[in-house]
């Protein structure tokens, strides 16, 4: 269910899933607790709203679980600099997720030439050591919800994560990963087979089983013609 469906107006005041508020608390505590340091420093004083709006908006309703995810995680750069991230996400050792929430004003309008060129270091860094990193605005994650969360989950696909829902978690395999990755580049409402199969360079009946497996997963839609023929298909949408 998405966060628009879950959140209501109380006293002018915007409520929140109540079992995001309790996975949330439970996840800040346990952080504190474990933090010490700049870490803890900034989870009791800097961790705000902005960065709850992240995880409440686009996490929770795309992934149903804060579970491995570690609010301002610490990295460490190719150069021995030590830099935080909203939330880093680790389910594996051989798997982490940095994601960031930029408020228009502190990151860009406010900042100075020198924290300009900073930021752009840090991440120049982080990139080249294979951190991966997904940043949303916080206009984005208010505003444009839906959309931040179809990016995190075609990312998570592209990088070989499961496609986790509400109830269960699902694997995809190298097709329908590739697929995903069509779609988060194509600017088009439906998407011909014909399509699909020149852009990922197949045939249809290679890419067929793929496509009905992803309309199974819930993770595509497809559009019949009168007739029953399979006339396009386009990414679900989080409703």
């Amino acid at each position: 269910m998405a966060i628009e469906k879950q959140r209501e107006l109380v006293g002018g005041v915007e409520q929140v899933d109540p079992a995001f508020e309790e996975a949330y608390a439970r996840m800040m505590e346990k952080a504190v607790a474990e933090s010490r340091g700049e870490r803890k420093r900034r989870l009791l004083e800097q961790h705000g709203h902005a960065e709850k709006m992240l995880a409440a908006r686009v996490w929770w309703p795309a992934i149903g679980s804060l579970e491995h995810l570690h609010p301002e995680w610490e990295v460490r750069d190719m150069r021995g600099g030590v830099n935080f991230a909203d939330y880093g996400y680790v389910p594996a050792r051989s798997f982490a997720l940095l994601l960031e929430c930029d408020g228009f004003g502190p990151h860009w309008r406010d900042i100075s030439r020198w924290q300009f060129d900073r930021d752009l270091e840090r991440q120049n860094l982080l990139w080249i050591d294979d951190w991966r990193m997904l940043r949303f605005s916080y206009d984005a994650i208010m505003d444009k919800a839906e959309r931040c969360r179809q990016t995190l989950l075609l990312a998570l696909a592209k990088w070989g994560q499961k496609y986790k829902g509400r109830d269960e978690a699902v694997p995809l395999n190298v097709y329908e990963r590739a697929i995903l990755h069509f779609f988060q580049s194509f600017s088009g409402d439906w998407a011909s087979p014909a399509l699909l199969c020149k852009e990922l360079n197949v045939s249809f009946n290679t890419l067929s089983p793929h496509l009905q497996s992803l309309v199974e997963k819930g993770i595509v839609h497809s559009r019949y013609s009168p007739t029953g023929k399979k006339m396009g298909y386009r990414f679900m949408t989080l409703k």
